[in-house]
């Protein structure tokens, strides 16, 4: 957090990066710093609404003062062209100054079909990426359905 490093978490669905980002969350938190959680849609749409009331601004500075901002699923997402602006304006805003988290399915490669401007993720990529760590998370899905999950042995109480 001194240094306003940013990681991303990029890997399939079920593979823990969700997990992986919210410890480092809950670490910085314990560790005294004021952080914040939000699903990337709750959060797009958050900074849509605020364009209504002329809020947006107020918002973006609120979101740029946490020490850490995670945002997680960046990926399943359609995207209004107003929200691509108004996240970029926050991304903006934090670069060089406080943390992002992000996790993604989505590699770098693959955010320009996501915010369908090339300039803005050129600039985007160029300022998260400055201070980052990528971390990809691979493997199976830690989601297996119960009825596929191995038997464990049973532990009976000592009498």
């Amino acid at each position: 957090m001194e240094r306003a490093q940013n990681i991303v978490f990029i890997g399939e669905p079920g593979t823990g990066k969700t997990g992986l980002a919210i410890g480092l969350l809950r670490q910085a938190i314990l560790s005294g710093y004021r952080c914040r959680f939000f699903k990337a849609q709750d959060l797009l749409d958050s900074l849509y609404a605020s364009l209504a009331d002329r809020s947006t601004q107020k918002l973006i500075n609120t979101l740029s003062r946490y020490a850490v901002l995670l945002i997680d699923e960046l990926g399943y997402l359609t995207l209004k062209p107003e929200q691509v602006n108004a996240f970029f304006r926050l991304m903006d805003e934090r670069y060089g100054k406080t943390s992002t988290l992000i996790t993604t399915n989505l590699e770098y490669s693959d955010w320009y079909s996501l915010f369908q401007r090339k300039s803005l993720v050129d600039a985007l990529l160029n300022r998260l990426q400055h201070h980052c760590v990528t971390i990809r998370v691979g493997g199976p899905s830690l989601r297996v359905p119960e009825e596929q999950q191995p038997d464990l042995p049973t532990s009976h109480p000592v009498l």
